[in-house]
């Protein structure tokens, strides 16, 4: 995985990370205000041999280093803790004691620290200084051959126990250094795993590697989109209207040759924006002069008319059927210019009227007398109503939404569409976060750009 790659994963799954670190400072914080505090005290053995020549002094020294960690040891031995539980007043037990005591020594070191642990630091001290005590006596009398009175050993406190008011426990530096690193890597962690888990398409390149297509255009997620869906009702150059004015411009560059002049927009799975695509790109289009014809050809929900705020009841249904000539069934869209024909009633088998011959020779027809035909059509995968269309017309749009649409459903659409023989032209992804925006790339050509091409591929052919 390249750095770049991990920078967009990272940042797509920021929350996640950001989560996880959150909820390990709160825990980390939680911990630290229940525990209790505890404080330590310190007391020094120092601990060297009773010999007599420096020979002796020299071999008992190796003598102690070598035996110094079983000192340290004996600071937990059960004659030990007796011995201080009698000592102290009032008493501990020796259970009690031992969760409380320890020693400590370096192995290049004669001197024995003896530690005491305890909630409250005049507790501590006054068992350090207890554990000491019988820890230096103790450490002289196993040292003291048999049958004699004196020690090979001699201990001394040179640090008394100390009274230290500061706690050692818990350590809060500590504790929130180690949630601050926990949670970052829980969340790096967490964050990997649901990108590797996420088959949802968010990668331009990605998209058009599994498409087989180019991306024609993105639209940008936009919040006022369900107060003014159609282009028509918004002011201005807002990044919604300047996308399909793209798509507008890329379509134009579809074929310098053969301009398509029948077009079914359609999408994987519902809830993808394929209706308000079709509906604004064909504003676009008569925006911009041309005569375009807007169809509805979702005869199981049709949403087109509503959009328009056009008649529904007339439409391509009561014109297959007799009941209304195409003459009296298109509708004009006064505001922008854009003639429509409605679905007209909803069949009770619209796969049925989609492939019946009467209905491919109308959709042909419409092509000789308008500009472009765009036809809203059913999603691909529920229904197979508009690959039907697809073949009829010259070719298709795919509508994907960003982060929604899977790797697999944008594969079988594709794939619907090639099974009948539909040309493919591109994709065009909807509902894209602006954090992402920037990674969508396109060729983008302006009418002067496209008139030079024009007169570029009139040239070649002379």
């Amino acid at each position: 995985m390249e750095l770049k790659e991990l920078a967009k994963i990272l940042r797509r799954r920021r929350i996640t990370i950001v989560a996880m670190f959150l909820v390990a400072m709160a825990v980390a914080t939680a911990v630290t205000l229940l525990m209790t505090p505890k404080y330590e005290s310190k007391a020094e053995i120092f601990i060297s041999s009773d010999a007599q020549t420096l020979a002796e002094n020299t071999s008992a020294t190796t003598g102690v280093l070598y035996k110094i960690s079983s000192y340290a040891n004996l600071a937990t031995h059960q004659e030990v803790l007796d011995r201080v539980s009698q000592k102290l007043d009032p008493p501990l037990s020796p259970d009690q004691l031992e969760g409380k005591v320890s020693a400590e020594a370096e192995a290049t070191s004669v001197i024995l620290t003896v530690k005491a642990l305890d909630e409250d630091p005049a507790e501590a001290q006054r068992i350090a200084r207890a554990e000491s005590e019988v820890l230096a006596q103790y450490i002289e009398e196993i040292e003291t051959p048999r049958g004699q009175n004196r020690s090979q050993m001699t201990t001394t406190i040179t640090n008394s126990a100390s009274y230290n008011a500061d706690a050692v426990s818990p350590k809060t530096v500590i504790n929130f250094a180690a949630a601050a690193a926990i949670g970052l890597i829980l969340g790096l962690a967490l964050a990997l795993i649901r990108d590797l888990l996420d088959h949802t398409l968010k990668n331009p390149a990605d998209i058009e590697k599994v498409a087989g297509a180019p991306i024609m255009a993105s639209v940008a997620f936009d919040r006022t989109v369900t107060k003014t869906p159609l282009l028509s009702d918004v002011q201005g150059f807002s990044p919604r209207s300047e996308a399909f004015r793209l798509l507008r411009t890329n379509l134009q560059y579809l074929d310098l040759d053969s301009q398509p002049k029948s077009l079914v927009i359609t999408s994987p799975m519902p809830a993808e924006g394929k209706t308000s695509t079709s509906t604004n790109l064909a504003i676009a289009l008569a925006q911009a002069g041309r005569r375009v014809l807007l169809v509805d050809g979702d005869l199981r929900r049709p949403r087109v008319a509503d959009l328009l705020d056009l008649e529904a009841k007339v439409g391509l249904t009561t014109v297959l059927v007799g009941k209304s000539t195409l003459a009296e069934s298109i509708q004009t869209h006064k505001p922008t210019g854009l003639s429509f024909l409605a679905g007209g009633p909803i069949p009770p088998n619209p796969t049925e009227v989609l492939q019946a011959a009467a209905t491919r020779d109308l959709v042909r027809g419409l092509r000789d007398m308008f500009d472009i035909v765009i036809i809203d059509a059913p999603p691909l995968l529920p229904v197979a109503d508009a690959a039907i269309l697809a073949h009829s017309a010259d070719g298709a749009l795919l509508v994907m939404r960003h982060g929604k649409t899977t790797t697999e459903e944008l594969t079988a659409a594709a794939d619907r569409l090639d099974s009948v023989g539909a040309r493919l032209f591109g994709v065009v992804t909807n509902m894209v976060p602006k954090r992402d925006a920037g990674g969508y790339q396109y060729y983008y050509y302006d009418d002067e750009q496209l008139i030079d091409l024009k007169l570029q591929k009139a040239r070649d052919k002379d």
